[in-house]
């Protein structure tokens, strides 16, 4: 299994390029970048972190269609992947379903978006002139007019529903599994990938990258704790979320040993003001990676089992810098 570091849109850039030092130095392979409508774009971070490293790979996940359109999307890829010397990774996803309704775009076809700008872009960046006619995006005659440094570049497909995990076997060259879904989903995601690359006559894609939040203390007991209420917040918002996506909710809750009643209660109760301890241990096993490093690593197996082939870490609680000190120190991966 690879390791990843991942970044968020609530950092600046200048706190993005310390982790990326600080993930170089554990040993981490990729830095992951994450950006949403209306919080910082990446650009900036993502390229400050490219110049202050010399070997972990840059990743976006994800970028998607509605805010830059897919020819955007192979130009400025491109461009990045040029200055970066190839360590780099794209991740392309339908994005967060109301923000993009708030920029006044329509959002009724995400697959189709998601499909369109997969095939615009990997036709761009192979030197192809593509015409594409889409249910989404369409283009006509367009080139990049620059050469492009690898033309076999792999897309990862950030995918929940099961649509979407089918289109990712069938287009993609790896599968973005999100943040607050449990291992068991992720077993069953790869089932339905498999299914959608079996359905086009093709291999499943290989590459199955998985987001988790991360706490690592030498104590069990506090690093458990720490987790607990940062899962509590993102389990919530997510949930809040899901009212307008029940294929969120889904992703959450299902192979998760959780029943959809007892994990609503659980929201409801966390909304109401009550504290993070009413999650129990469950919640902690299938939505972070927090213990003793022998408990890190036992989470570990989990999702090894479950088919991730490249875990990324969100260092969270209020002193990031110890988990990757017991990180480095213990070798955990």
């Amino acid at each position: 299994m690879k390791f990843g570091m991942r970044v968020h849109g609530g950092l600046p850039a200048t706190k993005c390029v310390e982790f990326a030092r600080l993930a170089e130095q554990v040993g981490f392979e990729t830095l992951w970048f994450a950006e949403n409508p209306f919080n910082r774009g990446v650009w900036p971070a993502m390229t400050a972190s490219l110049l202050a490293t010399d070997r972990i790979t840059i990743g976006i996940g994800v970028f998607n269609p509605y805010n830059r359109h897919p020819t955007l999307i192979a130009m400025e890829i491109a461009a990045f992947d040029e200055l970066a010397k190839g360590r780099t990774a794209l991740g392309i996803g339908s994005g967060i379903g109301d923000r993009v309704t708030r920029m006044g775009l329509s959002y009724a076809k995400p697959l189709a978006a998601l499909r369109d700008c997969t095939t615009i872009v990997r036709g761009m960046l192979r030197g192809e002139t593509v015409t594409h006619s889409g249910a989404v995006f369409s283009v006509e005659n367009v080139r990049l007019e620059c050469p492009v440094l690898r033309p076999d570049m792999p897309i990862y497909l950030a995918a929940t529903g099961d649509g979407a995990l089918r289109l990712a076997g069938q287009i993609a060259d790896g599968v973005m599994i999100s943040n607050m879904s449990p291992p068991g989903f992720t077993l069953r995601a790869r089932g339905l990938v498999a299914a959608g690359a079996e359905k086009v006559g093709r291999l499943p894609p290989g590459a199955i990258v998985q987001y988790v939040p991360c706490v690592i203390r030498e104590d069990d007991a506090e690093a458990r704790q720490i987790v607990r209420a940062t899962i509590a917040d993102m389990l919530s918002a997510y949930w809040r979320m899901g009212a307008v996506a029940p294929l969120m909710r889904e992703a959450m809750v299902r192979e998760s040993g959780i029943s959809m009643d007892e994990f609503a209660s659980a929201m409801a109760a966390l909304d109401a003001g009550q504290e993070a301890g009413i999650l129990d241990d469950r919640y902690i096993d299938n939505y972070s990676l927090a213990g003793d490093p022998t408990g890190f690593a036992e989470g570990v197996e989990r999702f090894a089992a479950a088919g991730v082939t490249e875990l990324v870490l969100t260092l969270v609680g209020p002193e990031p810098e110890r988990t990757a000190k017991l990180l480095k120190e213990e070798l955990l991966f």
